[in-house]
């Protein structure tokens, strides 16, 4: 109880002091009277003696009010109340003045808005802000107090930035609450009700507007309020039909006679007068009130600003509904001949606001403009409302760097080549290809010499390296390893029963078999030099892949038990020979004539090994066509496999034979000789 009234009393001492120092506009005063209080209390107890003495401005100086607020503000800005605090004043404030005065009032928030900006108050007080507005848009009139809506939706697009999720429609939801209520009596005319006649081109004739226009017009309301309706094929069809009536209506009816009407009538008062009329016809604010009275339809097609809306309804529509829309579903999407309907009527819109006046082009062009903007505000939700940033100005010293590059004289390209014509050399309009091209006259020579053979031999790549630099678990070497074994290895191409597990174990393996040869082939050597007496007088000649014989290789695997899984198959690439010829190969590789009659004669299926082999459609059909039997057509096609391909050889037959489960095939090239 002690600790309520300590701060009752401190309150009542705060608004003493708060009248003296506003009433003489000394702030200096309020500040030097609450240093020596706690700050959590004295922020406290100023508040509230801030919204006491605003009672009493509000019934007994009513005019004071802004003053006071900006005595607020500054008192924020030292630190003597919370930063909240002059917009909760404006809040009573508001909450307490009248429509009209809450209008006036108005325009000082509007014109602090960079104040309510500042680091101070922006993220204390938009809450309190937002709050304020939202309270006085309940309170307002949309059709008596349009401007006054305008202005505080205006404020609020100012006061928050661009990105500020909280005002904006990210899902894009639509206000389905706005329903447009209509109806009446089906069976009267509404014509019928009108007293006045309608004048087109000096004849009097009435607009005839029945029931079922009437239905059809404000039927179209529920279609605009929710579009995703019209992706309903049901749906569609109606609003289909609903537009083209409506939109027959306003093409039937030109708005040009209630023009001329308008015309004769200003006929007979002064010309000052008609001047005054227009300009204040000009200034004035037009809000359209949908009235939905049946007998008001008539007068309401006649009306130009009416009809403007209706049309700006359609246009709007047909946008979100060719858009692309990131919260639109898949089924959600027109199809062509409704994007074409879509379209047609599109343009048809636009005719009939060029026709309607006043100033019916530019206000067209004026909407197209705006709704062109649309898309770009949509594309931007799309992508996630980024914040905007303003791009950075180009650096000074870049820009003058890059122009006087640009004008920087260039040789030119004749004086170029001339100069290096004189040199006997080729200018290639780049320093490191004119470097590159003229290493050596002759390129193709330069490719054919010795240093340009970079292959090294299987036994020194294999068991010569150093095991740390040998690993057969990294990739790079087992991967030149595997390219070396299929160049110069008997041991790569081989058919055998046992499966490879790792490719690291059968790397193991081979360097093991290598390692063996070149121990076997220097003992023989060796040998070889003991029985010629010459061993100390010869060095003991390298041994490569070419110059081990087939025999000697065969022997050597006999010798160490390998030849049980292993078949031989020879080189067929020959590498490190440059001239090489296909009459060259080993018996094993090339096919005899009696072996290719027996494998022939097999091959009922020669079209599946054909497409194996690596022969295209139009050959196999042109193997068909120029052999009458399947024996002659297999052997047609083998005999150019073993011509063209490289690879091509009994063995690799062999296997691919067998993995397309040729079982006779396969018996009868083996039995055949």
């Amino acid at each position: 109880m002690s600790e309520k009234l300590g701060f009752e009393e401190l309150r009542a001492k705060y608004k003493d002091v708060l009248s003296k120092a506003f009433a003489t506009n000394n702030i200096d005063l309020l500040d030097s009277f609450t240093k020596n209080t706690n700050e959590v209390d004295r922020k406290a107890a100023m508040d509230q003696a801030f919204r006491d003495k605003l009672l009493e401005l509000l019934i007994d100086e009513p005019d004071t009010l802004e003053n006071y607020v900006c005595f607020c503000i500054e008192s924020c800005r030292r630190q003597m109340v919370t930063p909240t605090m002059p917009v909760v004043l404006l809040g009573d404030i508001f909450d307490a003045l009248t429509l009209n005065k809450c209008e006036k009032m108005f325009t000082y928030v509007e014109n602090g808005v960079n104040i309510w900006k500042e680091e101070l108050f922006f993220v204390a007080c938009k809450n309190n802000l937002l709050r304020m507005c939202n309270d006085l848009l309940r309170r307002l009139s949309r059709s008596q107090n349009t401007v006054f809506c305008g202005r505080i939706l205006l404020f609020l697009a100012k006061f928050f930035p661009f990105s500020e999720r909280s005002g904006l429609n990210i899902v894009s939801e639509f206000n389905l609450e706005n329903v447009t209520e209509f109806g009446g009596d089906n069976s009267s005319n509404l014509k019928d009700s009108l007293e006045e006649d309608m004048v087109v081109d000096n004849e009097k004739s009435k607009l005839g507007i029945d029931y079922n226009l009437y239905c059809r017009f404000w039927s179209l309301q529920d279609f605009f309020r929710n579009p995703n309706t019209c992706y309903n094929k049901l749906q569609w069809k109606t609003f289909v039909a609903h537009s083209g009536s409506v939109l027959s209506a306003f093409s039937s009816y030109k708005l040009e006679a209630v023009e001329l009407q308008k015309a004769k009538l200003n006929r007979l008062k002064a010309v000052n007068n008609d001047i005054e009329m227009q300009e204040s016809n000009k200034e004035q604010h037009y809000f359209a009130k949908f009235l939905t009275n049946q007998k008001l339809l008539e007068l309401q097609l006649s009306d130009s600003n009416f009809r403007r809306c209706v049309l700006i309804q359609f246009l709007i529509l047909f946008q979100y509904l060719t858009s692309s829309v990131k919260f639109k579903m898949e089924s959600q999407e027109l199809k062509s001949d409704q994007q074409d309907w879509v379209k047609e009527t599109t343009s048809l819109v636009y005719k009939l606001l060029g026709e309607t006046p006043p100033d019916g082009k530019r206000f067209a062009e004026c909407v197209k403009h705006i709704l062109k903007r649309e898309e770009h505000w949509n594309n931007w939700k799309n992508d996630g409302c980024p914040e905007f940033q303003k791009p950075k100005p180009p650096v000074q010293s870049d820009t003058t760097d890059e122009v006087r590059k640009s004008r920087k004289r260039r040789r030119p390209v004749g004086d170029i080549i001339k100069e290096y014509e004189g040199q006997q050399k080729s200018y290639m309009g780049n320093n490191e290809l004119t470097k590159l091209w003229n290493l050596c006259p002759d390129n193709l020579a330069a490719c054919r010499t010795k240093e340009r053979d970079f292959m090294p031999s299987l036994e020194y790549y294999m068991v010569g390296v150093d095991r740390d630099a040998r690993r057969t678990s990294c990739g790079g070497w087992g991967w030149r390893a595997l390219r070396l074994l299929a160049r110069r290895s008997p041991h790569f191409f081989v058919h055998t029963n046992n499966p490879i597990g790792r490719l690291p174990d059968y790397l193991d393996d081979m360097v093991d078999r290598v390692t063996r040869e070149v121990a076997a082939n220097a003992a023989a050597n060796n040998a070889n030099g003991d029985s010629s007496g010459n061993t100390s007088d010869k060095p003991m000649k390298e041994n490569t892949e070419e110059e081990i014989t087939e025999e000697q290789m065969e022997a050597d695997l006999i010798k160490e038990g390998d030849a049980t899984d292993i078949e031989q198959v020879p080189d067929s690439t020959h590498a490190g020979e440059e001239d090489y010829d296909k009459s060259s190969r080993t018996r094993l590789t090339m096919i005899s004539p009696s072996q290719l009659d027996a494998v022939s004669s097999k091959l009922a299926d020669w079209k599946k090994l054909a497409t194996k082999l690596g022969f295209k459609d139009d050959e196999i059909q042109f193997f068909e066509t120029e052999n009458a039997t399947d024996p002659s057509r297999a052997k047609n096609m083998l005999q150019l496999w073993f011509d063209d391909d490289e690879d091509a050889s009994v063995e690799n037959l062999l296997y691919i034979m067998e993995g397309l489960k040729m079982a006779d095939a396969c018996e009868a090239l083996k039995n055949a000789k």
